[in-house]
């Protein structure tokens, strides 16, 4: 693991600052880093909530096929991301399925910072559930029947009970959607369109950079990810310590 980041920064080293800053924050390198971080941070917001949802219901809850849905939320583990782009793009394209109903009413899906955010919700989803779920599982029922039996109402208990268990594995969920996010190329140049300054992420704009063969600036956009993936690393550490501190 080592070699090739070491490589990567040994290689950053040989580029001037003055090099190194215009290429990080060039007017399309800076859009691209702009997109990469709102639709990861709006994707793990949106899985932090919804993820907890169905954590919750998947754990307290008995219906039909709660198994086949439990299961279904392992889905994006095993899909290639490639095939989960081509398949969103099928379906909120302005003639798929969903972005038939969604175009007369002024809303677009595909080739917009949108359908970003969509295809990381999709591929970062399992990670707040799998995360959140064991704790849910692992919560002591008594004392959420002791404060009901003493008067607590059912938001009271939740608020005051159940949730302080849950927020550092909500949090530590979050985070790792975050970090997925970030660095997820294969879902999202399909429904993005690519269109720089507009809907490029970085991992795209590295490619490209490659494919240039302009490899200062490939490798300059590789460490400043590397270096945020770093801090996002340890954040999840630090999320996870606190979490089992907590417990």
């Amino acid at each position: 693991m080592l070699l090739p980041l070491g490589g990567a920064v040994l290689k950053a080293s040989g580029i001037p600052w003055a090099d190194f800053r215009s290429l990080v924050t060039g007017p399309r390198a800076a859009a691209a880093f702009r997109l990469s971080l709102t639709a990861a941070f709006g994707a793990a917001l949106v899985n932090a909530v919804f993820g907890f949802i169905a954590a919750w219901v998947l754990v307290r809850y008995s219906f039909p096929g709660r198994r086949l849905v439990d299961a279904l939320v392992d889905l994006p583990f095993a899909l290639p991301t490639s095939v989960a782009g081509i398949a969103l793009t099928a379906l909120f394209a302005r003639h798929g399925w969903i972005g038939a109903w969604l175009e007369p009413l002024g809303i677009r899906v595909a080739f917009t910072p949108l359908g970003v955010m969509l295809a990381l919700v999709f591929i970062g989803l399992p990670f707040t559930v799998r995360t959140v779920q064991p704790v849910i599982a692992d919560l002591d029922r008594e004392a959420e029947l002791a404060a009901v039996s003493l008067g607590a109402s059912p938001w009271q208990t939740f608020r005051r009970v159940t949730f302080p268990g849950l927020w550092p594995a909500v949090l530590t969920g979050f985070a790792l959607a975050f970090a997925r996010g970030l660095g997820e190329y294969g879902s999202v140049i399909f429904i993005s369109g690519n269109l720089p300054l507009r809907t490029e992420i970085v991992p795209l704009l590295i490619v490209t950079r490659l494919e240039q063969y302009d490899y200062a600036g490939a490798t300059a956009l590789a460490v400043a990810m590397l270096g945020l993936s770093f801090v996002l690393l340890l954040t999840i550490n630090s999320l996870q310590a606190w979490s089992r501190r907590r417990r």
